[in-house]
This record gives C-alpha cells, structure tokens and sequence, in this order.
C-alpha cells in the first residue's frame, strides 16, 4: 500500500513538472509569436517610408536634413538584430516620422496629394498596429515573466528560462503630460 501512494505521489509530481513546464514554453513561445508580429508591422513600416519620402522630396526639396533622419532612422531598425535594439530604432524613427509629418503640415500641396495622403493614411494604421502588437507584446512578457518567477514555476524554470524584457517608452519627454494654455 504504501509503495502504490509513493508512486501515485511520483506520477502527480511527474505531471504537475510537465504540466508546469510546457505552461512556461507555451508563455515563451507566445512572447516570439507576439515579437514576430512587431517584426512584421515595422518591416511594413519600413517598406512604406521610402515611397513617403520621396513623396515629400518633390515638394519640399529643401528639408533633406528631415528627409535623412527618417532615412538614416529606418535604416537603423532594418539593420537592428536584437529586439532590444529594433525597439530603441522603432523609437527613433516614430520621432523621426513625426518630424516629416510636421514639415508637410508647412506645404499645402503636399497636404492635398492624394499619394501623400495615402501614404500617411497607411503609415498611420501601421502605427497603430504597433502600437497595438506593442501592448500585446508586454501582455504575453508580463505572464510569461510571472509565470518563471513564481512559485512553482520558479522551480521548474530554474536557469533555462530567462526573463524578458517589454516595451518602454525611451524617451523621457514622451512620458510628460503634455502643458495646454489658454
């Protein structure tokens, strides 16, 4: 009898490690799924840029200084291999864009190019697919991180799984309330 109760004790043990352990691979392998998809929405970024910007070089040949930041900074991010680093060259070239979008704002013609607009409508959905991808990115690290550093999972996890690191805001000033004056 109490060889059958140490056995049943084994075999729960047994699967309640599996069932642990294939929890956290399941919650890693999400985070790449959910990386993977971040990926894909700046490589569409990406592929968009080089049609805005030669948009605006007809209109505003003067602003090749705002037009090589926004090439340079896409660049940076295509050439980024680590998520870490793409995430830190997303940054820039969102700031980047931002920047090209307020020069258009001084060109009405550019404004009402039925190209440029689409370009920036399309520039502004991939936008928000990131953002959204950005979110469900840290939504997966978020549970996948909870999931190695509590207990159990922390004794399952042991040194094999490593914690990741989410989405955050790099530059400070994007953190400030922005001041409205009337």
């Amino acid at each position: 009898m109490v060889i059958l109760i140490v056995i049943a004790i084994v075999v729960i043990l047994v699967v309640a490690y599996v069932t642990l352990y294939n929890g956290i691979v399941q919650k890693n392998n999400r985070c790449d799924n959910a990386w993977q998809t971040i990926d894909a929405q700046l490589q569409r970024r990406s592929d968009l840029i080089p049609n805005l910007v030669e948009t605006v070089k007809g209109y505003a040949k003067h602003e090749s200084g705002t037009l090589e930041a926004v090439t340079a900074a896409r660049a940076a991010v295509s050439s980024a291999t680590t998520p870490e680093a793409k995430m830190a060259a997303s940054g820039e070239l969102t700031n980047a864009l931002g920047r090209l979008f307020a020069v258009a704002e001084a060109y009405p013609d550019l404004k009402a190019n039925s190209n440029f607009q689409q370009l920036q409508s399309d520039l502004t959905d991939t936008e928000n697919k990131i953002s959204y991808a950005r979110m469900s990115f840290n939504d997966c690290v978020l549970e996948y991180n909870n999931a190695i550093q509590t207990f159990p999972g922390n004794l399952v996890a042991g040194s094999k799984f490593r914690t990741r690191q989410g989405f955050e805001v790099a530059d400070a000033a994007a953190r400030q309330a922005p001041s409205v004056k009337f």
